[in-house]
């Protein structure tokens, strides 16, 4: 998830935010694209047994931990950056897939003990819900978010006297986002899969890339609420992505798959807030940048998966001649993975869907 953090005043945390029509505009997209993809789905091929592995009974469970919070960044030339982030330094997801869809939930686990340390940097919670379907050479995935609980990291920048360890951090207990997001995706090369390093219902044979180029679209809402400030922004962001991806096959169980997505878009924001009692609306529009990949190993039988990752994920826009706004993350993540035989009351009516969409 890629949000943006605004200043208002020297002390005070203020959000820049969108157009109400947003939301009409992501109800279309998703009318648009799922009619779009189950469109050009429908092209059924003969299965490639020469390129790839097929698991058409198996149902793959994964645990995937991950080191990435969720951050807003202030870049500002005329005082200290501001960085908001999130208490958290593991994220889990827990995921399930099955022929050409899949599902995931990601959550801060309390029994990881870098989560704990509420009593300096309070507490944060998320909710994460991923959904994704392949159809054909079309991928569409639907995300839902919800993120509470943010504390101000760069403590000393404000405040030189401030003790790291000891004295707490400045806390956004009811600073909360809540994002709506979809991505439709067409793969080039059928001859690369790309559910062998993102779903792991096939697995690739033989090395091959393909571009894969998205189009991206988020609907945000943030509040954030203090003695004197109540604030409620709105964001809508369309962009595009170039991708490409790559999977070199190392002997017939290990691979490596780097990948590199930058993206251009269009972000309009809508702020509304209430400070010191005094209220104001502000409509802005953004020209955005970003760019994300990383590099993925790991080893795949029959039956278990493995493997880690290392991502980075860069995105910027200039609300004005002296700030930019960005949001920089590097980080990593570790997953193990089992496939299992499909049981009778899941196979059939997915079959079933199958056999209608001919994928």
């Amino acid at each position: 998830m890629c949000n943006y953090f605004t200043l208002k005043a020297a002390t005070k945390k203020h959000l820049k935010r969108t157009n109400d029509y947003a939301l009409f505009a992501v109800l279309f997209f998703m009318l648009f694209s799922l009619s779009f993809t189950k469109l050009f789905g429908q092209n059924k091929t003969e299965k490639d047994t020469v390129n790839f592995i097929y698991y058409p009974d198996k149902i793959m469970i994964r645990a995937n931990v991950s080191t990435q919070n969720d951050a807003y960044l202030l870049t500002n030339n005329n005082g200290p950056n501001l960085d908001l982030e999130t208490n958290n330094s593991y994220k889990l997801f827990l995921s399930i897939d099955y022929k050409f869809i899949g599902f995931s939930y990601g959550f801060y686990p309390k029994f990881f003990g870098g989560n704990n340390d509420e009593d300096l940097k309070g507490k944060s919670s998320v909710s994460d819900y991923n959904f994704r379907f392949f159809l054909g050479r079309w991928l569409q995935t639907v995300n839902y978010s919800k993120t509470k609980g943010y504390y101000v990291s760069n403590m000393s920048e404000f405040n030189p006297d401030w003790v790291e360890g000891k004295d707490p951090y400045l806390q956004f207990p009811d600073f909360k986002t809540v994002q709506y997001a979809m991505s439709t995706s067409y793969l080039f090369n059928p001859k690369f899969s790309l559910k062998s390093i993102t779903s792991f219902t096939e697995w690739q044979k033989k090395s091959a890339g393909s571009f894969v180029p998205s189009l991206i679209y988020s609907y945000n809402k943030i509040t954030s609420r203090s003695d004197d400030l109540d604030g409620k922004q709105k964001e809508f962001d369309i962009r595009l992505s170039v991708g490409y991806y790559y999977n070199f096959i190392i002997h017939k169980n290990f691979y490596i798959a780097p990948h590199l997505s930058p993206s251009i878009g269009v972000k309009f924001l809508n702020d509304k807030s209430i400070d010191s009692g005094v209220g104001s609306i502000e409509k802005e529009s953004y020209f955005t940048r970003n760019i994300e990949g990383g590099i993925k190993i790991g080893y795949n039988n029959e039956r278990i998966l493995f493997g880690a990752s290392l991502n980075f994920d860069g995105s910027s826009y200039n609300q004005d001649k002296t700030t930019v706004i960005t949001n920089d993350k590097v980080y990593g993540l570790l997953y193990f993975g089992y496939r299992f035989d499909a049981p009778g009351f899941i196979a059939k009516p997915v079959e079933k869907i199958d056999d209608k969409i001919k994928m």
